[in-house]
């Protein structure tokens, strides 16, 4: 494999292609949003600094990586050469699907389609495809460039040559491959996401505030981060969205979203990515809590 295409210029998207572009790949990043490109690559072109300036990696590594990486706003344009392409837009059903339609149409038949999703069905993601053997679920963890997880999901048809190059390429970039199966949540946020949700319910019910919940899981349990800390890191409406996942997968209470993490996906209190979240990210007002307003 020689050309990787990313789809989405996010967090994830941007992280996604840093990763491979910084191991040698030629990566095409795609987004619809040039405006969201170029926050991309500022993203990663600010991270590689980071990596030189803690003597990880030389200036010339930096110009190598961010030479690997064009962008594109033409999907069909971005993907024609791709071997691999990693989706890593919203976490949406129609909108994945929509985007899998497409790829089906656009690359070339041999190109393996994975999928960045951390909670929807590689099955159902693979049904919209003509080619449903060739396509895989590859969840990498937020930040990309550190983080050395990736959840390799099998759809029910994908193919074990598929499995198995998927598997081998996440080595190559230095990633630690986990193999699972297809079911909502997959491992990771099928038990990550309830504890966040018994978190908020812990703080719903009035139990203890914000910080002394954090406090008691990193101090406790020996947590790095807080589980409404980390809520606000992933984002609260990615946590409601793989919620609703499991609950309509498993058709189990305990994977209902609280009512707190809903209002607060309403009023648009989304965690770092809006400035507040459990916590106010606002220069100045770092740690204080924006929940309570809720809590009434």
């Amino acid at each position: 494999m020689k050309n990787i295409a990313v789809i989405g210029a996010g967090t994830m998207g941007n992280g996604i292609a840093h990763t491979f572009a910084q191991n040698g790949f030629k990566v095409q990043l795609i987004d619809l949003n040039e405006a969201a490109l170029k926050r991309g690559i500022e993203t990663i072109t600010k991270n590689l600094d980071r990596m030189v300036i803690k003597d990880k990696i030389t200036e010339a590594d930096k110009t190598e990586t961010l030479s690997n990486i064009s962008t594109f706003t033409d999907l069909t344009e971005g993907v024609e050469y791709a071997s691999l392409v990693v989706e890593a837009a919203t976490e949406n059903v129609d909108l994945k699907l929509n985007i899998f339609k497409q790829l089906n149409e656009a690359c070339p038949e041999d190109t393996i389609l994975a999928t960045n999703t951390s909670s929807i069905s590689i099955t159902q993601i693979a049904s919209v495809t003509s080619r449903p053997e060739m396509v895989i679920g590859m969840h990498f963890m937020n930040p990309v460039p550190i983080m050395k997880l990736v959840e390799i999901i099998r759809g029910y048809n994908t193919s074990n040559e598929v499995m198995e190059t998927i598997i081998e390429l996440s080595k190559t970039i230095g990633k630690i491959p986990v193999e699972v199966n297809d079911y909502p949540g997959f491992v990771a946020n099928r038990i990550l996401m309830p504890m966040i949700n018994e978190s908020i319910e812990t703080l719903y019910n009035g139990v203890a505030g914000v910080e002394e919940i954090d406090t008691v899981m990193k101090l406790g349990m020996a947590h790095p981060m807080g589980p409404l800390q980390l809520a606000d890191f992933i984002g609260l409406d990615v946590c409601l969205s793989i919620l609703n996942v499991m609950y309509d997968g498993f058709k189990n209470s305990k994977y209902a979203p609280c009512p707190l993490l809903v209002n607060m996906v309403r009023a648009g209190k989304l965690g770092i990515k809006s400035g507040e979240g459990f916590y106010d990210y606002s220069s100045s007002k770092k740690a204080e809590t924006v929940a309570r307003q809720f809590l009434s």
